[in-house]
């Protein structure tokens, strides 16, 4: 079977932790699409450019992971790349109650495409974008929570 993934995301910034989604999906599926949102709704720190740029980056060693910038509506995204399946991470409990809900929402306006749950490996079950963001800004060190190439624009980010 030919099973085409969409994992969507804001990205702000790409962490050890999806990096790890990431790398596991890309043994799981033939392809694996990171759709990185444009979400203005939460001020990202780095732009759309930059956020797809760092995934790049990061999963340049992973030949059938490729990475988009998407501003419409998930299902309408998955549909123009053909995707078979939504891939989300589920850090903690407490996801798992918005996720089961956007997943419920996803099947109703394309009953077509399944969602998958995945849980980060141990060590990254409490990292979050938000958290990274706020140890850098803090002047914190992130280097054990993101690659080398994100931890430098953070840093510069910052000064």
């Amino acid at each position: 079977m030919n099973i085409k993934a969409i994992y969507p995301g804001t990205f702000d910034p790409i962490t050890d932790g999806h990096i790890d989604l990431i790398l596991r999906a890309s043994k799981l599926f033939n392809e694996v699409i990171v759709a990185v949102a444009t979400n203005q709704g939460k001020a990202p720190l780095f732009s759309l450019e930059e956020r797809v740029e760092m995934a790049e980056e990061v999963t340049a060693h992973l030949p059938n992971v490729t990475i988009i910038g998407f501003s419409n509506l998930l299902v309408d995204c998955a549909k123009e790349y053909n995707a078979d399946v939504v891939l989300r991470g589920l850090r903690a409990v407490s996801d798992f109650e918005y996720e089961f809900q956007l997943a419920g929402m996803n099947r109703r306006l394309s009953p077509e495409l399944e969602t998958m749950f995945l849980t980060p490996a141990e060590q990254y079950e409490f990292i979050s974008s938000s958290m990274i963001r706020e140890i850098a800004k803090l002047n914190g060190d992130v280097s054990s929570f993101v690659p080398k190439c994100v931890e430098e624009r953070l840093i510069k980010k910052f000064k």
